[in-house]
């Protein structure tokens, strides 16, 4: 009996730390492998069926990963479009169509909201999304001049976020 109190007494030590660090930690903050690495270079097309290219030395670049289907996509729509508006100049603005069944969903649900991207890249397959970690829609990249990945967001991005964001990519 006394040995298995010395096991227990261990082990519940190691469940409340777990425990208090799970409680205390931000459930939208996920720590990206990609931060201070070159986003890569993917080649596809846009919701317009253009032939395009994303990656490599470009002007700084908010990258957003949305879905037609999304409902937190849709909460977030207004501080992109307020977000394209306040920046225009600064920064481009890309779209990442994820995993839409039909491409013309997406094209409809801009034609709708308001289109704030510079374009949309279709990710239909999900590939980029893979490629890049997306764990669900929607995740956005703020990647410098450089191409560099320095920040990213999971979730919906709020007025603040997004400026936060620009900041550390327009220095």
């Amino acid at each position: 009996m006394n040995k298995l109190w010395w096991l227990f007494v261990p082990v519940m030590v190691t469940l409340f730390t777990l425990l208090a660090f799970g409680l205390t930690s931000d459930p939208k903050k996920i720590p990206s492998p990609l931060i201070n690495k070159p986003f890569p270079v993917i080649n596809g097309y846009d919701l317009a069926g253009n032939n395009v290219s994303l990656g490599g030395k470009a002007k700084p670049r908010v990258i957003n990963f949305w879905a037609s289907w999304c409902a937190s996509c849709r909460a977030e729509h207004r501080v992109l479009l307020r977000s394209a508006k306040r920046f225009a100049g600064k920064v481009e603005l890309i779209g990442i169509n994820y995993k839409e069944k039909q491409q013309i969903d997406g094209r409809n649900w801009l034609r709708r909201l308001g289109n704030p991207y510079v374009w949309s890249f279709d990710d239909q397959s999900g590939r980029m999304g893979l490629e890049l970690g997306v764990v669900a829609v929607p995740e956005t990249f703020f990647v410098n001049s450089e191409g560099i990945i320095v920040h990213k967001i999971a979730g919906p991005l709020s007025d603040e976020t997004i400026a936060n964001g620009i900041e550390m990519i327009i220095k």
